[in-house]
């Protein structure tokens, strides 16, 4: 398969909900100010007294809230912290509708959604002068244009219910045509192409049968197959999670740091990174163009990529960290994937197909379902 740089297309690519009256935008409390306002190695520069932060929800903004918020104010206590907890496709729809008069600060959203960001403008440019931390993000991390920076990353793959698989006798998959063999009908859970987690599938379905993101149709043809085996396509992660909890479907496509959360939490899923490889979803933190508080959110990125912070994203959350950070053995033991099958998916084609996919989708795919 051919690879291609990331500093090239936006990033590697794959959630939470941000609605207008849902968000939750909860403040954290912080202590009084001090006159140590500098990040390490950072310029000294005042930073304002609020920053508004909007990403993942669930395990995400448990993280955020109860320990990285906290440690961010040990350092800059004057700065009081709202978070805002959304999917990444309504986040960068928000900021997109708040253009004229920006509300949020900071972004953490998935590479694709991040693009799609970028190429309406939403994103302030970022160097390493500001986010002195920067410079440990690898160049092959390096986002488009320095629209964010990456601050971890989890790869795409299969994910399925291993007692259930037993008990019933089912294939275990280490392919992504694997979902389309005639013994796995009625055992897969999947999301559609408004999600990543059905968009990369269908992708890396191309990818497998001499396809890619320029060439969707053999994509399109597996994913027929496979709507065929389902009663309908899942519309959140959490309807996923339900049907693998429930022991309703087997086999589902999303990342390897949320089966080994999962997992954590007792059900009994393992991750495979299929043989013909897949794409990395990468989470990766934005300036919101004409934000409030400019100083606070590049410091706060500045802090994400702490060593601190990224061991906490590894050992709390399973994400690989984007910086070379010492990990505990088993933790490092239990991220590990083959980076040598890591697909470079082109979010620039991506971001401009996705409206024609999801509209081709909903009329030939998401109608065979419950047949």
């Amino acid at each position: 398969m051919k690879k291609k740089a990331l500093a090239v297309l936006s990033i590697f690519a794959l959630t939470g909900s941000l609605l207008a009256g849902c968000g939750s935008s909860t403040p954290q409390a912080a202590p009084a100010p001090t006159a140590d306002n500098t990040s390490s190695g950072a310029p000294q520069v005042q930073l304002e007294d609020t920053l508004v932060v909007a990403g993942n929800g669930a395990t995400v903004e448990k993280l955020m809230k109860d320990e990285v918020f906290k440690k961010f104010n040990e350092k800059y206590p004057n700065v009081k912290l709202t978070y805002v907890s959304g999917v990444s496709t309504e986040i960068v729809a928000k900021v997109k509708a708040q253009k004229n008069s920006p509300q949020i600060d900071l972004t953490i959203v998935e590479g694709g959604e991040q693009e799609k960001g970028r190429q309406e403008g939403l994103w302030e440019t970022v160097s390493a002068a500001d986010i002195p931390n920067m410079k440990n993000v690898p160049d092959d991390l390096r986002v488009s244009e320095d629209s964010g920076v990456v601050v971890n990353f989890t790869p795409m793959g299969i994910s399925y219910n291993s007692e259930l698989v037993k008990e019933k006798g089912l294939p275990v998959p280490v392919s992504w045509n694997d979902l389309t063999k005639p013994e796995v009908k009625g055992n897969i859970t999947m999301t559609d192409v408004a999600s990543n987690f059905g968009r990369s599938a269908m992708i890396m379905l191309a990818y497998s049968n001499g396809g890619s993101e320029r060439v969707i149709e053999p994509g399109f043809e597996k994913m027929a197959t496979i709507a065929g085996y389902m009663p309908t396509f899942a519309k959140s992660a959490a309807q996923l999670q339900q049907n693998l909890q429930s022991k309703s479907a087997a086999y589902t496509t999303w990342t390897m740091a949320r089966s080994l959360t999962q997992k954590e939490a007792g059900l009994p899923l393992e991750f495979v990174f299929p043989a013909e490889g897949g794409n990395i979803v990468p989470n990766v933190a934005t300036l919101v163009k004409g934000a409030k508080h400019p100083q606070a959110a590049k410091a706060f990125v500045d802090f994400l990529l702490t060593d601190e912070v990224q061991t906490m994203y590894a050992t709390k959350l399973y994400y690989n960290p984007a910086t070379a950070v010492k990990l505990p053995d088993d933790v490092a033991k239990t991220l590990e994937f083959d980076r040598s099958k890591v697909v470079n998916f082109d979010y620039d084609v991506i971001s401009r197909e996705t409206s024609a996919w999801l509209d081709r989708f909903n009329k030939e795919i998401a109608p065979k379902t419950g047949k």
